[in-house]
């Protein structure tokens, strides 16, 4: 059941950086300044197939999430390309909310790599101020990196438009040279009613969250380019070019107005997985069953201890080549038998067609959810 919206003094808002390629770079560290580019298949050359993340080096030279991977490779012929891989994400992103969660805020989350904490309920006491409410952010960020190994940008506003604009102003381009271990603290900014109007005002309507090119091409045919322009525009104009819906929330966003609700939802784990890279490249066939085995069994440890059940396991394998692959199989019934389970990353391995040294193992175990139990 979801838990009815409630609104709240403060809202951080927690955005992961180069998600997908962080999570790529945490589990490959040699990749760590090169350029990285996940999407598709992981082949730049198949069509119809788009960028899902690039790399800070990558979007140096244009490469934007969106683009064809063709148009990307075209701009970048010598970037890593790695496929898209869902399972692993979700494990990364689930990771990081159980930090967020452990914050003690209500959480709010808006996908793998964004998401709302609500600090101080509305009808409740006030307690923090500017300082106190950033000390908190840099702290949570400071957990995630510790915890997960993943870097994130926070914005800090009274409600969840301004909070996003706010991170806009906290990211800041990465250097390429940036290690994976290392921690940048100034990634933390605080956009409210003091310094809304002289960050803002001069800035193009296009800068407000959810205007898009159409709303900002409308309002510049009626000589309406900036923010303290649109602020100037009475709210009556806005409703008659506009409409009654679109208008008011004009009025409104350029005020820095917005949504300050939290609405938090019950969350359990669909899949847990495990990988590592191996300092050595793996070129045996029992040397890599061996070691998927090994994963295995950690990651049992983990399902039991949560007292959850396994019905689908799949295997990742990762080549020198940077070569990644998934192959998955759904289980004859579900289990927590190792018995059970280890024949099936066996066979899965074996499937592979591995003509160079394996450099990562992964295994993942999809996971019966209360609601699917007979």
């Amino acid at each position: 059941m979801v838990d009815a919206a409630r609104r709240h003094r403060w809202l951080i808002h927690v955005d992961l950086d180069q998600f997908q390629v962080s999570v790529e770079r945490l589990r490959s560290p040699e990749l760590v300044g090169v350029p990285v580019i996940v999407g598709g298949n992981g082949d730049p050359t198949e069509a119809r197939k788009v960028v899902t993340c690039a790399s800070y080096e990558a979007r140096a030279v244009g490469v934007r999430a969106g683009m064809p991977l063709r148009a990307a490779h075209r701009k970048m012929p010598d970037a890593v390309y790695l496929p898209l891989d869902v399972p692993a994400y979700d494990v990364a992103s689930a990771d990081v909310m159980a930090v967020l969660r452990a914050s003690g805020h209500p959480l709010e989350v808006w996908g793998w790599d964004e998401a709302y904490l609500g600090v101080e309920p509305i009808d409740g006491p006030a307690v923090a101020d500017r300082r106190s409410i950033g000390e908190l952010a840099r702290r949570i960020r400071a957990d995630v990196f510790e915890r997960t190994g993943l870097q994130c940008s926070i914005g800090i506003s009274d409600n969840k438009q301004r909070a996003k604009m706010a991170t806009g102003f906290a990211k800041k381009p990465e250097p390429a040279s940036r290690a994976l271990a290392s921690f940048d603290i100034d990634k933390v900014y605080l956009l409210d009613e003091q310094n809304w109007l002289a960050l803002m005002g001069n800035r193009p309507c296009r800068d407000l969250w959810s205007v898009g090119p159409k709303t900002a091409a409308k309002l510049g045919s009626h000589e309406v380019e900036t923010i303290e322009q649109l602020i100037a525009t009475p709210r009556e104009q806005l409703i008659e070019i506009f409409g009654p819906h679109q208008g008011n929330w004009l009025y409104v966003l350029c005020r820095g107005g917005g949504d300050a609700t939290i609405t938090e939802e019950p969350w359990l784990a669909r899949s847990h997985s495990k990988s590592r890279t191996y300092p050595t490249d793996l070129a045996d066939r029992d040397e890599m069953r061996s070691a998927a085995l090994e994963l295995t069994r950690d990651l049992l440890t983990e399902i039991l201890a949560e007292e959850r059940v396994v019905f689908r396991v799949a295997v990742t394998v990762r080549t020198t080549t940077f070569y990644t692959r998934t192959k998955s199989r759904k289980l004859a019934a579900p289990t927590t038998g190792y018995d059970d389970i280890a024949p099936v990353v066996g066979e899965l391995l074996g499937n592979f067609e591995l003509d160079r040294p394996v450099r990562l193992l992964g295994v993942r175990c999809d996971l019966v959810m209360p609601e699917e139990d007979d």
